[in-house]
């Protein structure tokens, strides 16, 4: 087979390196690629959200099949142009991707469905946004209602705050027309977990569980960002919550997009908030997390290609996806600056001996080749992803082999998987 993924992300890179694997997989092409996904496929020049142009690469290229990392492409209905051309693509059509598209259309569906979120309000105007504020207790989350690549939400914690937030959104318009509408909602307080799940439209396939850390620093301290790095094992979720996830919000999810008429084919994500009371959902995406992804596609032991054929020929209740038992974790490594204005152009050395770290892979986000030099074009610019036979062990392996990267302003965060040793502590109890 010939498989074209879409993105220029860490998502991508570990899909294109993920796929590679396959023995069904003959040749992987991406557009556009990035400095480290040109070692592993054939990169093409185009923009993913140019729907007819992909189409017709696909076409010439072609495609056997169509992977779209990124929502932007789905959401400008990708999925829609290729099913008109009878090409084979994962991810959901415009209809169903309205549920990353837009916060206020999400919130509302999860509404009409009864399932458990965070009480909200909509507001279209920054007068309509204040008056709605009253009627919270702070702290409260401001959320853009459209894309914003992960930074549209804050936590804000004081009336000044609040007032910033919205001046930035609705008034000088940081987030571009994403910002134009907001919803204000409760903060829940507990601990985050995201909950992917592949659908062929008819059946559904839960993915290993993992954790991001979106704040830019420690502790979860800064404003948010498309993600500083994730973990994934399996005790993140355990198994009475995972079937409380199931019923309370993934069933009901399918359940509400078949009774609007919308056939969802591809990958859900479920951003969650675990609380003494159970699981509230925080947010929809409608593709893989970034960086959730690199972590559990190190963890699939299962063919990539084998889960999307399944998806393709509606087909993925006869596939039971194998997993290592063994934890995995990414580091993403920033640009200073980022998230704001991140600095780029730097030159990027160590990852071949970085790579030399038992159980390590580096996933390049924002990289570009400048003749035979790598430099940074991004962002985010790497993910340094490492598997071990426990989370302690992958940790150390993802963090000594960040030691051995260096570009000049690199940012990264020192306390991913932290939140996970805490629960295994908590759980052995103290010592005898």
């Amino acid at each position: 087979m010939k498989v074209l993924v879409l993105g220029s992300g860490g998502r991508e890179h570990a899909l294109v390196w993920k796929l590679r694997q396959s023995p069904l997989v003959k040749k992987v092409y991406c557009v556009p690629g990035n400095g480290g996904i040109g070692q592993e496929a054939e990169c093409l020049p185009g923009d993913p959200s140019n729907v007819e142009a992909i189409a017709q690469l696909a076409e010439e290229v072609g495609a056997d099949c169509t992977v779209v990392g990124p929502e932007a492409p789905l959401i400008a209905g990708l999925v829609d142009e290729f099913e008109k051309r009878n090409l084979a693509v994962i991810g959901p059509g415009k209809a169903g991707a309205q549920l990353e598209g837009s916060k206020i259309y999400s919130k509302r569906f999860m509404e009409r469905h009864g399932i458990p979120t965070a009480r909200f309000r909509v507001a279209e105007s920054i007068e309509a946004a204040v008056k709605a504020l009253a009627d919270f207790e702070l702290p409260v989350v401001i959320k853009a209602d459209g894309l914003a690549a992960g930074k549209g939400v804050k936590v804000v914690k004081t009336d000044e705050d609040a007032t910033t937030t919205l001046d930035e959104f609705m008034r000088r318009h940081t987030m571009g027309t994403a910002g134009e509408r907001v919803v204000i909602e409760e903060f829940v307080p507990g601990e985050e977990a995201s909950f992917m799940v592949l659908s062929d439209g008819e059946h559904i396939l839960p993915l290993a569980p993992s954790q991001d850390h979106k704040q830019v620093l420690d502790a979860d301290r800064g404003p948010n960002t498309g993600g500083m790095g994730a973990y994934s094992e399996d005790q993140i979720i355990t198994s009475e919550m995972r079937v409380r996830i199931m019923n309370e919000i993934v069933g009901p999810t399918f359940e509400g997009l078949s009774k609007e008429g919308i056939i969802f084919r591809g990958i859900l994500y479920c951003g969650l908030m675990l609380t003494p009371e159970g699981p509230k959902l925080l947010e929809y995406n409608v593709r893989l997390g970034d960086p959730e992804a690199q972590p559990i596609l190190m963890r699939l032991h299962t063919d990539l290609m084998e889960l999307f054929n399944g998806v393709l020929e509606r087909r993925l209740d006869t596939i039971e996806p194998r997993w290592s038992p063994d934890p995995a974790i990414c580091v993403v490594m920033t640009s200073a600056g980022y998230p704001a204005k991140p600095e780029v152009g730097r030159a990027v050395a160590g990852i071949d001996d970085a790579e030399k770290v038992g159980g390590v892979k580096v996933f390049h986000a924002g990289t570009r080749r400048n003749q035979q030099e790598l430099v940074s074009s991004g962002g985010r610019v790497l993910g340094v992803t490492a598997a071990g036979e426990n989370l302690q062990t992958a940790i150390e392996r993802a963090y000594e082999a960040v030691n051995r990267i260096h570009f000049e302003g690199c940012h990264f965060r020192r306390d991913i998987g932290l939140k996970g040793l805490r629960r295994l502590l908590k759980k052995s109890g103290p010592a005898n």
